[in-house]
């Protein structure tokens, strides 16, 4: 029994760009390809791609995926990483909801609370465990040697320039959301204008060659915690984004 990619699209709730774009980068090419250029997944492909989806759920990068599925790499020695980083998380909001318990019995005691336990009221909110967590998460993602060349170019930076930064990725998604408003299409010249601004703005921090920041759309659109912030902005903006990435870099980057 075949599926097309439609049927596997419904099915999984991936989207058939998506599934184009593993397919593209050899994590899950279909069993076969028609006469008509369609393509049809079996029941094998339906698995490795259930197999693709835990992973990334467990936020595990595509490179590590694949590695995992095509070239053996220890999937424990992933998931060991993963669940310590899935324990820290567990962790790390116990102390969040501890300093809450805390703070309610304080204001519940009277309306007097002391300095010293108000100086209990802000524990659990600077992390260093967590922030290791999400270097580490992030060189599963992009690779060490990147995350730590994009380190190393900001290690200095004073609070003022994140400020800036912020700014700027604001009034980005804003020009972003105006031309979606206006009309335009990600292919359109006004759009890639503004995305060649983007990737401009990011090669100050990484500079992504074209499947990386094809993958960089992808994780805008397709990650949770990164498309509920862009949801904020607009719901239409993940996807607009992705799409107009996917151009920028077919017709720029190599």
């Amino acid at each position: 029994m075949a599926w097309s990619i439609a049927e596997v699209a419904k099915m999984s709730k991936v989207t058939s760009r998506t599934l184009r774009h593993y397919d593209d980068i050899g994590l899950l090419p279909p069993a076969r390809v028609g006469g008509n250029g369609y393509r049809y997944y079996e029941q094998e492909q339906l698995l490795r791609l259930q197999q693709i989806l835990v992973m990334r759920e467990l936020g595990v990068g595509l490179d590590s995926i694949r590695e995992i599925v095509q070239h053996g790499r220890d999937q424990r020695e992933v998931l060991h990483m993963h669940h310590d980083w899935l324990l820290a998380e567990r962790d790390r909001y116990q102390r969040l909801a501890n300093t809450v318990s805390r703070t309610l019995t304080d204001l519940e005691g009277g309306d007097k609370v002391s300095k010293k336990s108000m100086a209990h009221w802000f524990e659990g909110f600077d992390d260093p465990a967590r922030q290791e967590a999400l270097q580490e998460e992030a060189r599963q993602r992009w690779g060490a040697a990147t995350v730590d060349k994009a380190n190393a170019a900001v290690r200095d930076k004073p609070k003022e320039y994140w400020a800036d930064q912020m700014q700027v990725w604001a009034e980005q998604l804003s020009a972003f959301v105006a031309l979606i408003d206006a009309g335009n299409g990600p292919g359109d010249e006004p759009v890639q204008h503004a995305i060649a601004g983007h990737y401009q703005w990011l090669s100050g921090h990484w500079q992504p060659n074209r499947e990386a920041y094809i993958g960089l759309g992808d994780v805008y659109c397709d990650e949770p915690r990164f498309r509920a912030n862009f949801d904020k902005t607009d719901p239409r903006l993940a996807e607009f984004l992705r799409d107009a990435m996917t151009v920028y870099a077919e017709r720029n980057l190599s």
